[in-house]
């Protein structure tokens, strides 16, 4: 064997033995640190054992003295020295021993003595070097976090719950995450994830945690089991906020650090109380939905704050009259979608012509007051003025009912998440994804979230303000998500779009001016389209029919009837009685048929 192998060979048996001297001193120093934190309080309660028993029998005629000096000698023995306190004393043990044998030591144990010594400064070396590294890059707790970790574990827990009202619980092991403290609660005797829930000013005394230290309870894995969460920390921390086009997604999951993003071609339903930043977290979904040629968005806004920043690259309605006119128009392309939809195909694909519409309605509760029953004036066949009511509920119902399939998506947005109130009956059902900010009531969060919400960790209503949110699609964990902040600037600045304004057929160019002939019968309207509905409901009917009657017999909302009679008799379909009532044409009877 050459030189060079030989010191090969000792680099690589001296390199073995450093990691191996690095690890066990690493995991003793590790065991012997968690001895002492679990032990040392202990100590400081056979301290003040000892106090109270010498205040009771200060000459020490009873044993009760006694027993609190043994017992504190027995708690001082428990906890072990710390690492280097340990290896100091073996040092000076070994040297002691050796100023004295040494002289009567061969010397051949004098080289391997070297040997070893050798050894022992590099594996120190290394882990000066890797220890500190270990310390930099890990996760070290913070003193309110020592102090926390330490009244979690069993021993003190054990000790003191039954004097905090927690008598039969027992935690396990805490532990230290990216998002917190992390215990197993072991649940014996009566007690549930529930109760214990209930008892969280209990438990928190017991801790001795701030007020504001938000704490969450859920079920465990198994029976008979729960989780306890302490949020001492976050994993979005140090994360960059700030929406750009380069972090498009809706934010941070507070918990695991991912970035959460919300797929287009889902019925939202976005909900939060007044100030908990509703509208600037919509916004980076905002923009991914008016971004692309096969995307378009839809904006109702009656307060005209929010859609005022997205008029130059949304259809924006503002007014009650706009917002009816405008559902009217969307709920006629999406039948029009539906009845030109090939066979066999079950949802819509977007194209130049016919985005992908996002029709988002903001503060759903204001829409459901003003934008039900507006009067309108038209002029009717006897040429006298006749006033109606016309409603934008029914439409917006039938959108989010069969609006997925013609890719035309609804998103309801309320800070007043109750239904009947903020959200109408009919839509709260077709709802796929609840992105949920903070709420006032738990029932209010059930509302949003679902009824199992608060059984499941989904608390939606101890979020923090603003900018936290909750995503529930049926795949997230109940884990907070620090929403993107996107100002007001940065959506004002955003590239502008060409509105959606509904789907023409462009005359061809320089063609001739279409005009009516009397001869010829009118053409007949597209199958399955709100004008055919309307129009063969006449033709089958015995006589006249009143518009109002017409909802009811061909399903559709008042206003696409309105816009379909309106359509009908321009084209010369169907005329009016004097009385007002609707009749088919003639020579109609056909083409219906």
């Amino acid at each position: 064997m050459s030189q060079s192998q030989v010191w090969r060979t000792h680099r690589q048996y001296a390199a073995t033995a450093a990691r191996w001297t690095v690890d066990y001193y690493r995991r003793e120093t590790d065991r012997r640190s968690a001895l002492r934190a679990q032990r040392k309080p202990l100590v400081a309660d056979a301290r003040r054992a000892l106090e109270q028993a010498r205040a009771v029998d200060p000459e020490g005629v009873t044993s009760l003295r006694h027993r609190a000096e043994r017992e504190l000698a027995s708690a001082k023995r428990r906890v072990p020295d710390p690492m280097w306190l340990f290896t100091t004393k073996t040092a000076a043990g070994i040297g002691a021993a050796g100023y004295i044998g040494l002289p009567l030591v061969p010397g051949s144990v004098w080289l391997w003595t070297a040997v070893t010594v050798a050894l022992a400064l590099t594996g120190s070396i290394l882990w000066a070097v890797l220890g500190n590294r270990g310390e930099k890059d890990g996760l070290q707790p913070t003193a309110e976090e020592t102090a926390l970790l330490r009244r979690l574990e069993p021993q003190h827990w054990k000790e003191h719950a039954e004097a905090r009202g927690l008598k039969d619980t027992l935690t396990g092991r805490p532990a230290l995450t990216a998002a917190g403290i992390v215990c197993a609660v072991r649940l014996d005797g009566q007690w549930t994830a529930g109760k214990l829930r209930a008892a969280e000013d209990h438990i928190r005394a017991l801790l001795g945690a701030r007020t504001d230290l938000r704490m969450q309870i859920k079920a465990g894995k198994r029976g008979g089991w729960a989780e306890l969460t302490l949020r001492t920390r976050s994993a979005a921390d140090g994360d960059d906020l700030l929406w750009t086009p380069e972090r498009r997604s809706l934010g941070v999951d507070t918990v695991t650090g991912e970035q959460v993003t919300v797929p287009l071609g889902e019925r939202l339903l976005i909900a939060g109380r007044s100030g908990a930043g509703k509208s600037v977290a919509s916004r980076p979904l905002l923009f991914d939905a008016s971004e692309g040629d096969r995307n378009a968005l839809v904006i109702i806004d009656l307060k005209r704050v929010e859609g005022r920043l997205w008029d130059h690259r949304a259809r924006v309605a503002s007014t009650p009259r706009d917002v009816i006119d405008v559902v009217d128009e969307l709920e006629a392309e999406m039948l029009e979608r539906l009845s030109v939809l090939p066979k066999g195909q079950a949802t819509w694909t977007p194209t130049l012509e016919r985005p992908r519409l996002t029709v988002v309605v903001d503060e759903g509760a204001e829409v459901m007051s003003a934008a039900d029953k507006v009067p309108f004036t038209e002029e009717g066949a006897d040429g006298k003025a006749h006033t109606r009511m016309r409603s934008a509920l029914p439409g917006l119902e039938s959108i989010a009912r069969m609006g997925r399939a013609a890719c035309i998506d609804l998103w309801w947005m309320t800070q007043k998440p109750t239904i009947g109130d903020g959200i109408p009956k009919q839509i709260a059902p077709q709802i796929g994804i609840s992105i949920c900010l903070a709420v006032r009531t738990p029932a209010e969060a059930r509302v949003v979230l679902g009824e199992d919400a608060q059984a499941k960790g989904w608390n939606a209503d101890e979020l923090p303000v603003p900018g936290v949110a909750l995503v529930r699609d049926g795949k997230r964990k109940p884990n907070p998500v620090k929403v993107r902040y996107m100002d007001d600037t940065t959506v004002i600045a955003l590239p502008a779009r060409e509105p959606w304004t509904g789907t023409r057929t462009p005359a061809p160019a320089g063609g001739p001016t279409l005009t009516l002939v009397k001869d010829t019968a009118p053409a007949t309207p597209a199958a399955d389209s709100a004008p055919a509905r309307v129009l063969h409901a006449l033709t089958a009917a015995d006589g006249p029919i009143r518009q109002k009657d017409l909802a009811d017999i061909t399903g559709l909302s008042k206003g696409a009837v309105s816009k379909a009679v309106r359509h009908l008799t321009d084209a010369g379909h169907i005329t009016r009685t004097p009385d007002g009532a609707l009749t088919a044409r003639r020579d109609d009877d056909t083409a219906a048929a």
